[in-house]
């Protein structure tokens, strides 16, 4: 049996879970169906699987040091990550990380999943891996059809035609269907015939990359120069930039899976979800006698067929029947539950008025740690600064404005111009505007800090950089 190389792709940016996914942290980081990201559910699951190396993770440039750590808390470490510059859609994602493996395993089988993706039965999950990878070795491109449970308008449906005799567990792929309305929806599954699309594939490297040859060979010449003018950032792989950029954008199905005679499905029962939406997470979550799903410290009463998420603070729910109720920190969505889908109207509405709501939390990550905001004035702001023990802030200066950072717990060495000095608990230092400065964490514990900035400006992009050890410009 070829070896099996599993593909992370980790691009998504699940707007219609606003206000927990936003640009900048979105879906896959977040622990929406249990204690762990969704990224990290996801690795975990191929880990599992007998005979799977070490992952090929393809992201979003802007969330490299996000997906590092992630799986770094795993106790695991990708094959490869892979950086796109710009996303566009799966099918280049999937090019260049057959790309990555042909060149070692030519024939070795891609199982290519989203990191976002709520698998509930892992042991059903491994058992149509192995039917999906023992398919893709005699030569088909595989996708796994999901057994329908309602009618459903926000998913695709394939359609499964007469069993492989050579692949146990699959059959041959007749034919995909777009997302289907009401009426349609209620046909496909009363008919018993049509599966759920999920989005998951199983096929050899080389496969692949030959049918795309065939069907887009503009996808496949450009992802190739993008691959071969790649170079290598740390532990990432940056693809060239320019290359990368003029690719078309398209799915694996409308790219190979449509057109490809050599299509299969294996059919599965997972308690599969995309968790598209909050009410994808109401349909999959743990619910109370009266339909309700809590999380977080939630309450309700006299409440029914509701999901509830409190995320930084108590939320009371009084009355109320088929309702959403998300809060974080800095913004709470209330809505209808049969309106979850237009959650993405609502983040297109807060861009189209310059809000920053959709863009980021109130804690931002870092490479090195996270900063949280926690007042903001006129020509001032106070912000709570986390450095992991051993790392740092990058060698740098403001022009607009000056710093004063606190010690709360943990020892921090200061760059001060040409100075450099430790301080501990209690103590403080004052980085005057145009001074070269750096805060690194020499400890073993966390470091944190009070930051409280003063100035004309106090913009993230008044930082001037002078070496960073993150490759950041």
């Amino acid at each position: 049996m070829p070896k099996l190389h599993p593909v992370v792709l980790c691009g998504g940016s699940g707007t219609r879970l606003w206000p927990m996914s936003r640009r900048l942290y979105p879906k896959q980081f977040l622990a929406l169906v249990s204690e762990r990201s969704m990224l990290q559910d996801t690795v975990q699951r191929l880990a599992a699987l007998p005979e799977a190396g070490a992952p090929v993770i393809v992201s979003n440039n802007e969330h490299r040091f996000l997906v590092a750590e992630h799986v770094r808390e795993l106790g695991l470490r990708p094959a490869i990550q892979i950086l796109e510059p710009v996303g566009r859609n799966t099918a280049p994602a999937v090019a260049v990380a057959a790309l990555h493996v042909s060149r070692s395993d030519p024939d070795g089988i891609l199982l290519v999943v989203p990191s976002d993706s709520a698998i509930q039965d892992r042991a059903a999950f491994g058992a149509a891996a192995t039917q999906a990878v023992h398919a893709a070795a005699q030569g088909y491109l595989v996708t796994f059809g999901i057994r329908p449970t309602f009618a459903a308008t926000g998913y695709g449906y394939v359609e499964p035609g007469e069993p492989l005799p050579e692949a146990p567990g699959a059959s041959r792929l007749v034919r995909f269907i777009e997302k289907p309305n009401a009426s349609k929806a209620e046909e496909l599954l009363a008919s018993g015939r049509y599966l759920w699309n999920s989005g998951m594939f199983a096929f050899s490297a080389r496969k692949f990359l030959d049918e795309l040859r065939r069907s887009r060979p503009d996808i496949l010449a450009a992802s190739e120069t993008a691959f071969a003018a790649a170079a290598r950032d740390l532990d990432f792989l940056r693809l060239d930039e320019k290359a990368f950029s003029a690719c078309p954008a398209q799915s694996v199905d409308y790219a190979v899976m449509e057109k490809t005679s050599a299509g299969a499905v294996v059919p599965a029962d997972m308690g599969w979800s995309d968790v598209g939406s909050w009410s994808a997470l109401w349909d999959i979550g743990d619910k109370d006698a009266a339909g309700n799903v809590t999380r977080g410290d939630a309450h309700v009463r006299e409440t029914s067929g509701s999901y509830v998420r409190a995320d930084s603070r108590l939320v009371y729910v009084l009355g109320l029947q088929d309702v959403l109720v998300v809060e974080t920190a800095d913004a709470v969505l209330v809505s209808d539950r049969g309106r979850a889908e237009e959650v993405k109207e609502v983040v297109e509405q807060l861009e189209s008025i310059k809000r920053s709501e959709h863009v980021s939390h109130t804690r931002v990550y870092r490479p090195w740690g996270h900063y949280e905001s926690l007042d903001t004035g006129a020509r001032f702001q106070v912000k709570r600064l986390t450095v992991k023990p051993g790392q740092a802030i990058s060698l740098q200066l403001h022009r607009k404005r000056a710093e004063h950072w606190v010690v709360v717990s943990g020892k921090a060495r200061v760059t001060r111009g040409d100075e450099v000095v430790e301080i501990g608990e209690n103590q403080s230092t004052y980085i005057p505007i145009g001074t070269r400065h750096r805060l690194e964490n020499p400890g073993t514990v966390p470091l944190e800090i009070i930051e409280v900035q003063s100035g004309s400006y106090l913009g993230e992009d008044d930082i001037e950089r002078f070496d960073d050890r993150y490759g950041r410009g």
